[in-house]
Parts: C-alpha cells; sequence; structure tokens
C-alpha cells in the first residue's frame, strides 16, 4: 500500500480516488496533481513506482497545506 505524506491510500484504486484520502485532497486537487505530475489519473496506485510517489510526495509538500 503506497504511503504519502504519511496516509495510506488504496492499492486498488485509481490514483485520482486514492489521493483522496489524503486529508484536504478533493476531486479537483486530485486531478491537479495527477496534471502536474504527468501521471495518468487512470493508473492504480499499486502500480505508481517510487519516482512517481516521490514526485507526488514533493509535489504536496511543496504547494499544498493540508
Amino acid at each position: 500500500m503506497p504511503r504519502i505524506l504519511g496516509v495510506d491510500i488504496p492499492n486498488d484504486k485509481r490514483l485520482v480516488i486514492s489521493l483522496r484520502y489524503i486529508y484536504g485532497i478533493g476531486p479537483f486537487l486530485a486531478e491537479r496533481l495527477c496534471e502536474q505530475t504527468g501521471i495518468s489519473p487512470d493508473k492504480r496506485a499499486r502500480d505508481l513506482t517510487e519516482d512517481e510517489l516521490a514526485k507526488l510526495a514533493l509535489l504536496l509538500d511543496n504547494e499544498y497545506v493540508v
């Protein structure tokens, strides 16, 4: 199960849905995060690479206060 900002996101859901498990991230912000990192919103969370997880974590740390 991938972990971003101390939150375990569900493996079997699409990334755009899994990101919503992080406090403060809704549908709009989840879509924007996928766009800004260049990761397909339809990709399953279990299929994320370490680099993609790092991109998401870095973007969330620098851009958004959650």
